[in-house]
């Protein structure tokens, strides 16, 4: 059943942006938690080879973008970019090799990123433009006002599984369960700009680092135990929050694979169900067989 909502008073704006290089350092090398220097690929760039469903840790490489990172070489219409643009939304390649290419916004970090399929991603360069149908943010919840919903294409509620349960809570399918310990730097920061990276999840390094969260796959949903996002970002006991993994693996402590903002409220607003299937790439495809296209 649709949830209702005011998707119907929301707007859809054309943003654009281009893809933007990998960037490097001149003193190269970071640190991992356990004392090893590191250079290795990650922020920036077209990634290939790595897309929703996924494995999101095991890499080597340091904060880990899927697909396309995208921003806007201006910093008010990049901040535009990031804060207008929604999980799900459907982004376009408007020159190169690739232009009429489609893909959807998978989440944010310093850039927004995009999954594309393989064979269009190969035909891409930095410096290539986009633009993104942004819309979503304001999206409202009618028979649930008590959860605030961020960065969410209108259509993803559906396609996701978001159901009224029979008791009047959200039912929320995910794949797996965070604990408040794990959330680590993004923490403090608003919940429409980049994400929140999730310690614990150092595949390769010292075991008394794991919180078990070596398994996530790029684009599961999560549920953020004790975390408040509505204004913001932080800890709460009584309050929970669900969120995307957009980015992948980190060396870099306190970092991670980590998930953009979906809805954020009190934890007896929801109804959270395990469910491996809990990923963008079922989501996607349901889009996809109904022919949406926000």
């Amino acid at each position: 059943m649709t949830l209702a909502t005011n998707r119907d008073r929301l707007v859809t704006q054309v943003l654009t942006g281009e893809v933007w290089p990998a960037l490097g350092d001149r003193h190269a090398y970071r640190t991992d938690a356990d004392g090893t220097p590191f250079v290795l690929p990650g922020m920036g760039g077209v990634t290939l080879g790595v897309h929703p469903g996924d494995p999101a840790a095991g890499y080597a490489a340091d904060h880990l973008e899927p697909g396309l990172s995208i921003r806007h070489r201006e910093d008010r219409p990049n901040m535009a970019l990031q804060f207008l643009s929604c999980i799900g939304n459907v982004v376009t390649v408007r020159s190169g090799p690739a232009a009429g290419a489609t893909g959807r916004v998978i989440g944010q970090h310093a850039y927004v990123l995009a999954d594309f399929a393989e064979e269009e991603l190969s035909q891409v360069c930095t410096g290539d433009a986009v633009s993104v149908h942004a819309a979503g943010q304001r999206l409202k919840l009618t028979d649930h006002a008590d959860v605030v919903v961020k960065n969410c294409a209108p259509d993803l509620l559906d396609a996701l599984g978001l159901e009224t349960g029979a008791d009047g809570r959200l039912v929320v399918p995910v794949a797996a369960r965070v604990p408040a310990e794990a959330v680590g730097a993004g923490a403090g920061m608003y919940s429409e700009y980049a994400n929140t990276d999730l310690m614990g999840a150092y595949a390769g390094q010292s075991e008394d680092l794991s919180l078990g969260l070596e398994r996530l796959r790029i684009a599961d949903v999560v549920v953020l135990e004790d975390q408040d996002h509505r204004y913001g970002r932080g800890f709460r006991p009584g309050y929970t929050t669900v969120g995307v993994i957009s980015t992948g693996h980190c060396r870099l402590f306190g970092h991670g694979p980590g998930p953009s903002t979906l809805l954020s409220g009190p934890t007896g607003a929801f109804d959270i169900r395990l469910d491996d299937r809990a990923n963008l790439s079922n989501a996607f495809a349901a889009l996809t067989g109904l022919g949406a296209s926000a």
